[in-house]
């Protein structure tokens, strides 16, 4: 019987390999988790996934930085079942969309900064971050008369410069627990399904405004929501806005030491 030794550098390259494709694949499907990002970086920064709250909130969210044909629909929707989300838009979507921006502040939901041209903020300088968000906002701030102080970065992209820049001017970062994936074109059942059994208290919920069966799939989810006794509200209600800290899975919670 021949017994064979194997290298302990080949062991640990092997599993370095395997690590990698596991990290990998839970990008493509989920989007790398905030433990994972805070291990490979200790003293990272998080922006804000979910929030500890002691009742049954959550939050609605939309990026949109593409398309408007399903945005009426989903108007009407949240008009009928009386709740408010927030909305992330870029500066890109402002401009082609200026009416629909207004109509979506006037019937009383957040609308907030999701860059000017949707880029991978961390490749930007601190100018260039500084810009995107700054003219964005002025977009806004002309047709709503709001100042947005809530940024999602485009494509779940940030980093410490990133967050601190956006604080630095007023912005808190927000990113998702409960991601829908609509924008991967999933069917109504499937979206339902993504959603409804990873909602908890104090989740944000992501949406986009022009996914396929997003408007199909959204009527279920909230009466789902309610009946499981959740109240729907915009993120800038269920945010903590100070004396807070952002654990290492990115859940927000109040500071009960100060």
């Amino acid at each position: 019987m021949k017994i064979y030794f194997v290298k302990k550098s080949v062991i640990v390259n092997l599993f370095a390999v395997f690590v990698l494709a596991f990290i990998s694949v839970l990008y493509f499907n989920y989007g790398i988790p905030p433990v994972v990002r805070t291990f490979l970086n200790i003293n990272r920064q998080l922006p804000i996934y979910s929030v500890d709250i002691p009742d049954r909130r959550v939050a609605i969210s939309f990026d949109a930085s593409w398309g408007s044909d399903k945005t009426e629909r989903i108007l009407q929707i949240l008009r009928n079942k009386n709740v408010r989300v927030t909305f992330f838009l870029t500066g890109l979507w402002v401009d082609k969309y200026p009416d629909l921006v207004k109509k979506i502040s006037e019937e009383g939901h957040d609308v907030e900064n999701h860059s000017n041209t949707h880029p991978h903020m961390t490749q930007l300088s601190d100018s260039q971050i500084v810009n995107e968000l700054k003219v964005n906002e002025e977009k806004i701030v002309k047709l709503t008369g709001k100042k947005p102080y809530l940024f999602r970065p485009p494509f779940g992209d940030y980093n410490d410069k990133v967050i601190i820049t956006a604080k630095s001017l007023g912005y808190y970062t927000i990113q998702w627990d409960v991601d829908s994936l609509d924008w991967k074109d999933l069917n109504t059942e499937a979206i339902i399904n993504r959603v409804l059994p990873n909602v908890k208290k104090g989740s944000i919920i992501l949406f986009h405004n022009n996914g396929d069966f997003t408007a199909d799939a959204l009527p279920y989810i909230i009466d789902k929501l309610k009946e499981n006794g959740y109240q729907i509200v915009p993120i800038s209600q269920l945010i903590y806005k100070e004396n807070y800290y952002i654990d290492h899975e990115g859940r927000q919670h109040l500071n009960q030491n100060q």
